[in-house]
């Protein structure tokens, strides 16, 4: 069998931020409309290294993309000067049952997520958004910059992370990457109130166990999106945002309560899941309505789903056969 194997720069030459949110809004509508097969991910506790393994399968029979995503969890690598988090992407054809596709699952996980926080944004920000705080600037902050980026006329873009250091070196990287392409200016956060009242869009994306800004900073007619948050240890958007947000969406219902976002709020008896309005793919069939004015605040939560993962490798793969992108490996 002849397998195509795909690093991270290969992947990131064949397909554009653009055409991953395109394929995440119909991975997403698909998932809302009971077209996908995703069962539920197995965990493997690997004790005697301090590590886990997750295998996280799935199927989507109108678009024939069909795998399953292998990631571990080994905090001990980092002393070995090793990633804590290595993954696979392995792609399967649905017609004969032959693994097709290899990729680097690590940069797919960063590339369906911050496309997912663009789709999100596309969907139910204002049109004429101009101002941006993206909170965060780890491994996942860059394409979560671009992806917003690449659907909204932006003038600024705030970035803040509680290490400094950090954050002026984003900071400058995204400036010579981003400013003249998107023609923004990409700044320091020098004051987060300041940065999220002056905000048409919010963003974080951070492991933090509290919350990341006030809620009461958030203005009018705001969208935010809650990223990292996909434990129920972890809560980095404050509870007053999302109890007073106009309208509340989510990825995946199901997977809700893993994050600590609202899990610790139904602890509290201040919250019900009830109360989210529905999945961002509902909005997309338009079974369920999105923003209806520009008063609106709308918070989008995304905990991830392996329907994602399985349709931007599908399209990556597709792009890449065309593009005679890759190396054959023959087993």
């Amino acid at each position: 069998m002849e397998i195509l194997v795909l690093n991270a720069e290969e992947m990131a030459e064949v397909i554009d931020i653009k055409e991953v949110i395109e394929a995440n809004k119909l991975a997403l509508k698909a998932y809302s409309e009971g077209k996908a097969n995703i069962p539920l991910r197995t965990n493997l506790d690997i004790s005697k290294y301090n590590g886990q393994s997750l295998y996280m399968p799935g199927y989507l029979a109108d678009e024939g993309a069909l795998g399953i995503k292998i990631v571990s969890v080994y905090p001990d690598n980092i002393k070995k000067g090793m990633t804590s988090v290595p993954s696979l992407m392995l792609l399967v054809d649905d017609k004969t049952g032959f693994p097709i596709s290899m990729m680097d699952g690590t940069y797919l996980t960063q590339l369906r997520t911050g496309a997912i926080s663009g789709a999100a944004t596309d969907i139910l920000a204002k049109k004429d958004s101009k101002v941006f705080t993206l909170i965060g600037a780890g491994g996942q902050a860059e394409l979560q910059l671009e992806a917003v980026l690449a659907i909204r006329d932006l003038e600024k873009v705030y970035i803040f992370d509680i290490n400094e250091d950090n954050r002026k070196k984003f900071v400058n990287e995204m400036n010579e990457k981003y400013s003249k392409k998107y023609n923004v200016v990409i700044e320091e956060c020098i004051s987060l109130e300041n940065s999220i009242k002056e905000s048409d869009i919010i963003t974080s994306v951070t492991t933090a166990r509290n919350a990341t800004f006030n809620g009461d900073w958030v203005q009018e007619g705001a969208h935010v999106n809650g990223v990292g948050s996909y434990t129920p240890d972890m809560a980095e958007i404050d509870s007053k945002l999302i109890l007073k947000a106009d309208k509340i969406y989510c990825d995946t219902k199901d997977a809700l309560v893993e994050s600590g976002d609202f899990v610790q709020m139904i602890e509290k008896n201040i919250f019900d899941i009830s109360q989210v309005n529905g999945e961002l793919g509902e909005v997309i069939s338009k079974k369920i309505i999105g923003r209806e004015n520009d008063n609106e605040i709308t918070f989008f939560e995304t905990t991830g789903n392996a329907v994602l993962d399985i349709m931007v490798a599908k399209r990556i793969y597709d792009f890449a056969v065309k593009k005679n992108f890759g190396n054959i490996i023959n087993m």
